[in-house]
């Protein structure tokens, strides 16, 4: 028995070597902190990439709205975001002050992209060290949800 655990250990370290080995690997370069975001736009730097291409006109919390996006954040979002707390990803309570209307709902319907073009983006992600995931969020989902942001934004934090 003690040999076969010998035996199993010489294997498992011989393949960790044959992976750690120096052949090199052609691989694509992540672009530099100064490239990122030179091919946006004023309007995308200042409210991302994605289909929300012109500014949102707010006007008073939908309560209807609210309710659907809090629905939506318990389902899809609450996994990785908490209101008050960093966990996976950033806190989301007060995002609304943080960031554009516009910006976050390309954040939550355009992640994969943002998170490719976007300086922000990009500093977030290499804090958190995490990708959004794509919760394939229709325009109208994303709207609800930022009604929900709206509303708990308001809230003080308990």
């Amino acid at each position: 028995m003690q040999k076969l655990i010998q035996l199993s250990l010489i294997v498992l370290l011989s393949l960790i070597l044959i992976s750690c080995g120096s052949e090199k690997k052609e691989t694509q370069q992540p672009q530099s902190s100064a490239e990122v975001g030179a091919d946006l736009t004023e309007f995308e730097l200042e409210n991302g990439v994605g289909p929300i291409k012109e500014k949102i006109e707010l006007g008073p919390i939908d309560p209807k709205l609210v309710k659907r996006g809090e629905e939506i954040w318990n389902q899809k979002c609450i996994a990785c975001h908490k209101l008050d707390e960093r966990y996976v990803g950033p806190a989301q309570r007060d995002v609304i002050q943080r960031r554009t209307p516009e910006f976050i709902m390309n954040m939550m319907l355009n992640p994969e992209e943002m998170q490719k073009r976007h300086p922000v983006v990009r500093q977030l992600l290499a804090e958190y060290m995490t990708p959004m995931t794509n919760q394939n969020l229709t325009v109208e989902d994303a709207r609800a949800v930022l009604e929900f942001f709206r509303e708990v934004g308001k809230e003080k934090k308990k």
